[in-house]
């Protein structure tokens, strides 16, 4: 007999059919299910391809105990290989001693992962934010949620954790990396739950993120890492194109050769401060929209059909695009949040900007994504700080439009495309009467929320709008065209339930500080530009990503402090 650990790819097991996955591992390799000793779940995803026999696709480790000739013949079968643990890749350490502690400005996924990295291998990074602790933080954000009194030291993009400490906590990427597997059990032991280890679609929602936080800020001090909150680099030091320091918003110079930037995409006075120096960066696309709500009933049944509510399916999501005729624009859905709210994601005294947050348990009964639609320096003008000014234009066209408090422009879907007067009213009655109705008959796995007509969730409150009037044309032209093609691909997307708020801006960077292979500034040496705010991810796990290459970067230059 041998003892053998396989790795079997696409086992699935289908909603129909009362199966244990065991039995359906068994079933694909040919076998007793007796022989199989232990079973490990690498990866687990929805097949939803086909609405009448939906089913969850796995990738699992299976050790079995066979003959050597089965075991042979089953290692012909597809998808069925010997499984290799991956093993990870030790850090070069260089040999150039470092002056000063390396500095990270910046407390997002980007900076804490850099930080985590180099406090593990003795480098005492310490790390600048300019906003406050997670939890006086959160007492600032939820007081503008509740009464529009806006603070500009603490928002939902500055402070400890980053603008993703107020998101779904998506920690999906398109990067396929195997460091991604070492960063998913980093974030576990600080606190976030163990499916994101094998889940296709892992998110731990803002409520679970907080506590990860708490937990890599907590890693990072113990391994000698230090973390100044309500700290600004509001300059930079240069002599001979060389990084020395880097002066503070109390006024004092914290000397420093060896600097990580991850600022986040909000951080426009710092952008200001680096071009100022003549730091190389360029403009880049991004995209500009609104965004949309739903009830999640509507896009579970769209998605799931009868299998809508299903205990071991959850809430549904979507990802949708839409190109334009002469593909010069794009209108897409972006950062989905199911069973989530929108929420106000300002960054500066004057501007509206809206964002999506869920909860781990995603059981708002509200859906909502952005809808955007991409601009370029051909909208706005190719100096590195004119997308700066365009986003900001809007978001102050925004505020003006919700009457200057902080309130967000909004209207029905029905209204934004028939191009009626902005309304809230049919979307609210429809939702009224759906809930009605609904109330007696809902799905197994769905609650009275799932109907909910608290939409628009926006706080601290909406007014009613024609969106046109806070947008640029070519961008609510192509957004109407968008919804409209949507609608034939999730039922009822277009129809009377819908409610847009505006305005999303925030997408992702509206310039790049570049860099060179070794990740340092093309222009500066000593900065290492870093994560979304540099224009090199777009999410949590890109930004975190990131922050890990180029703390290795610096690790492979410099001895441990």
């Amino acid at each position: 007999m041998t003892l053998l650990q396989l790795r079997v790819n696409d086992v699935r097991m289908s909603l129909l059919k009362e199966k244990t996955l065991k039995e359906c591992v068994a079933d694909k390799l040919g076998i007793r299910k007796a022989v199989l000793r232990k079973l490990q779940v690498l990866h687990r995803a929805v097949d939803a391809r086909r609405k009448n026999n939906i089913g969850l696709v796995y990738h699992v480790i299976a050790e079995v105990d066979l003959p050597q000739t089965v075991c042979q013949s089953i290692l012909k079968k597809p998808g069925v290989s010997v499984f290799v643990p991956a093993q990870p890749e030790a850090p070069q350490l260089g040999e150039t001693p470092m002056k000063e502690r390396p500095v990270i400005i910046g407390a997002g996924p980007a900076g804490l992962t850099a930080a985590l990295e180099l406090a593990k291998y003795g480098y005492r990074p310490v790390v600048l934010e300019r906003g406050r602790k997670l939890e006086k933080r959160m007492e600032d954000v939820d007081r503008f949620w509740r009464t529009g009194k806006f603070d500009p030291v603490s928002n939902v993009q500055f402070g400890m954790g980053g603008a993703g400490t107020f998101s779904d906590g998506k920690l999906t990427t398109r990067v396929n990396d195997p460091v991604m597997t070492d960063i998913l059990q980093a974030f576990v032991k600080a606190g976030a739950p163990q499916e994101i280890l094998t889940e296709h679609k892992p998110h731990v929602g803002t409520d679970k993120l907080r506590a990860m936080v708490k937990g890599l800020v907590a890693e990072i001090e113990r391994c000698g890492g230090e973390i100044r909150c309500e700290t600004q680099a509001v300059d930079f030091l240069v002599k001979d194109e060389q990084l020395t320091g880097l002066l503070l918003n109390n006024g004092t110079v914290l000397q420093a050769e060896t600097v990580i930037l991850a600022c986040g995409h909000s951080a426009r006075d710092t952008y200001k401060a680096l071009s100022a120096k003549g730091v190389g960066m360029e403009a880049k696309s991004f995209a500009i929209g609104v965004r949309v709500e739903h009830p999640q009933m509507l896009i579970d049944k769209a998605q799931y059909g009868d299998f809508a509510g299903h205990p071991r399916l959850g809430v549904a999501d979507y990802a949708l695009v839409y190109h334009t005729e002469d593909k010069k624009r794009v209108a897409y859905s972006f950062c989905m949040c199911p069973g989530g709210q929108v929420v106000a994601a300002a960054s500066g005294e004057g501007g509206v900007v809206v964002n999506g947050m869920s909860l781990y348990q995603r059981d708002s009964g509200i859906a909502n994504s952005a809808l955007v639609v991409n601009v370029t320096p051909d909208d706005f003008g190719t100096d590195p700080l004119a997308g700066v000014a365009f986003q900001r234009k809007y978001e102050e066209m925004a505020f003006a439009a919700g009457g200057k408090n902080y309130k967000a422009p909004a209207q029905s879907v029905q209204s934004f495309l028939q191009g009626t007067r902005p309304s809230l009213r049919d979307a609210q009655k429809y939702l009224e009467e759906m809930a009605l109705q609904n109330k007696a008959a809902i799905p197994d796995g769905h609650t009275e929320k799932s109907f909910s007509a608290a939409v628009p969730s926006y706080r601290p409150g909406v007014t009613e709008c024609a969106l046109e009037m806070v947008l640029p044309a070519y961008v609510t032209d192509t957004l109407k065209q968008g919804i409209q093609y949507f609608g034939r691909r999730i039922q009822g997307f277009d129809g009377p339930s819908g409610v847009l708020t505006g305005v999303e801006t925030r997408t992702s960077a509206p310039l790049r500080i570049m860099r060179g292979a070794d990740f340092q500034s093309v222009t500066h040496e000593g900065l290492y530009p870093c994560g979304e705010g540099c224009g090199y991810a777009g999410g949590i796990m890109s930004a975190a990503l990131d922050g890990y290459h180029v703390a290795r970067a610096v690790m492979s230059k410099f001895k441990p402090f």
